[in-house]
């Protein structure tokens, strides 16, 4: 493990390879969620936590399970079967504990269990850093942290179409282009500016 490869997770994370921006998943909740910051904000929390989590939970599952028993074929379903029951669980035990919490995020978690950004992720922690079976030096430490940077790279996204979105209900728009197919014109801009930053650290 070295400070470097920390550094290069971090910034194609939340620049280069933005989750929203550049590899294009999670747009559901991005262009549903984004009409405000505040839920934009709490839907973004609960993403950091569940990809963070799941990214633990799947390199485990790969790792000491499928390798093992030659199902390595089975990653896609077993990691989306991991993954819904790991958001079903948080949102029983948030229920139970904190009902106040629960009313905040309640409504997001089940949409994060069809977020594929969360997929997404497990698979790609798999590609990175797994060789033959085998996965290298720190991979854990790796995927861990790959998960908590895709999370905040999706706040990143989040927040700042929310802002733009929140500017946007004191302009006059067109009525033709109200609501989504301004989102979308605006998303496509944002795309733009961010894959400017792979030409950048190239």
């Amino acid at each position: 493990m070295n400070i470097g490869q920390f550094l290069t997770i971090l910034i194609s994370s939340l620049f280069i390879y933005n989750v929203i921006l550049s590899r294009f998943l999670g747009l559901c909740s991005f262009v549903a969620i984004s009409k405000e910051t505040k839920p934009a904000l709490a839907m973004s929390m609960a993403v950091l936590f569940v990809i963070t989590m799941s990214s633990a939970i799947t390199w485990g599952i790969y790792r000491f399970l499928l390798i093992p028993l030659g199902l390595e074929y089975l990653r896609t379903i077993s990691f989306i079967l991991v993954i819904a029951s790991f958001v079903q669980l948080v949102e029983m035990v948030i229920r139970k504990i904190s009902p106040s919490l629960y009313r905040v995020f309640g409504i997001y978690l089940p949409l994060i269990t069809v977020n594929c950004a969360v997929l997404g992720v497990a698979v790609l922690n798999v590609d990175m850093f797994f060789v033959n079976g085998k996965p290298l030096a720190g991979s854990f430490i790796y995927s861990v942290f790959q998960g908590i940077c895709v999370g905040l790279g999706y706040t990143l996204a989040m927040l700042l179409m929310s802002g733009i979105r929140e500017r946007l209900d004191f302009c006059n728009v067109p009525k033709p282009l109200k609501d989504f197919p301004l989102a979308f014109i605006i998303a496509a801009i944002m795309s733009l500016s961010f894959m400017g930053f792979n030409g950048f650290f190239r």
